[in-house]
């Protein structure tokens, strides 16, 4: 057994642990997995990194990059923020996504719009069709009240403290913490006002992929959805995978779909014409 308490001993074991393969990791660099699409190299290749249950991840990503989510299991619980990267000031509003484009649901063809009436994500591919814009993220007392305890630090971590940890590593804090975007739990609302929960589990390997039409800080927690009511913390490995790929051309059929979000594709360009 190696003597980690000597600085040598210490030392050499952490170097054996060079190559080291888990399930949850960051892969460096980042690979090409099998199912990202054809002609994706591993030279075009950001971030590749599986996220563990209860895990978060944070990445800075160029505009024109695309993001690929993959429910590994069937029961991932991707809960987004979105921040401009040059100007922070300037991140996701749920409310604009849902009401500039007339419907209340995200998928394919489908926009994530910033507060200052810009376009931040495209949606581009979703074979998932259960999300959510309406609920939000856990918290600790949510998930006090449904396992027991909810703190950063126990066995059923919060979105939202999960949501503050990504955050420190951008200099921004808790009082950035905005509504979220919810990839792969769902819910619709019925004609009462009730809400049903799309909750699953469901098929594994369903994927989203996004396209960024702007410089994004983007912030990811895995953790169980605030109404799912399984009593166990049940929530399974998110894979994440980012590539550069080329800003979107003016004859895009996404950008050119509605009025609505022509002007939203046309407020982000405005900014690169400098």
């Amino acid at each position: 057994m190696t003597d980690t308490a000597n600085p040598y001993g210490a030392q050499a074991h952490a170097r054996a642990m060079a190559g080291t393969r888990v399930d949850a990791m960051p892969t460096l660099p980042a690979s090409v997995a099998a199912d990202l699409p054809a002609g994706v190299t591993a030279e075009a290749m950001v971030w590749e990194e599986t996220i563990a249950s209860g895990g978060y991840a944070a990445k800075q990503l160029a505009r024109g990059a695309r993001l690929r989510l993959t429910d590994l299991a069937g029961d991932a619980c991707a809960s987004m923020l979105v921040f401009n990267a040059e100007r922070p000031i300037e991140r996701l509003n749920v409310a604009d996504t849902l009401k500039v484009q007339w419907n209340a649901y995200l998928g394919a063809g489908r926009l994530v719009l910033s507060d200052m009436g810009k376009v931040m994500l495209s949606v581009l591919d979703d074979d998932a069709g259960t999300h959510d814009a309406f609920c939000g993220a856990s918290n600790q007392a949510s998930n006090a009240r449904r396992y027991g305890t909810g703190d950063n630090w126990g066995p059923h971590p919060n979105a939202r403290d999960r949501f503050s940890l990504a955050l420190a590593k951008f200099g921004l804090g808790r009082c950035d913490i905005h509504p979220c975007i919810t990839w792969f739990k769902g819910v619709r609302v019925e004609e009462d006002g009730g809400i049903t929960p799309q909750i699953g589990p469901f098929a594994p390997g369903r994927t989203l992929t996004l396209r960024a039409e702007m410089d994004l800080i983007v912030v990811i927690a895995n953790c169980p959805h605030v109404l799912d009511a399984r009593a166990d913390y049940s929530v399974t490995p998110l894979r994440v995978s980012a590539w550069r790929g080329p800003v979107t051309p003016v004859d895009d059929p996404i950008r050119n779909a509605t009025p609505e979000g022509l002007r939203a594709f046309l407020n982000v360009e405005s900014d690169f014409s400098r």
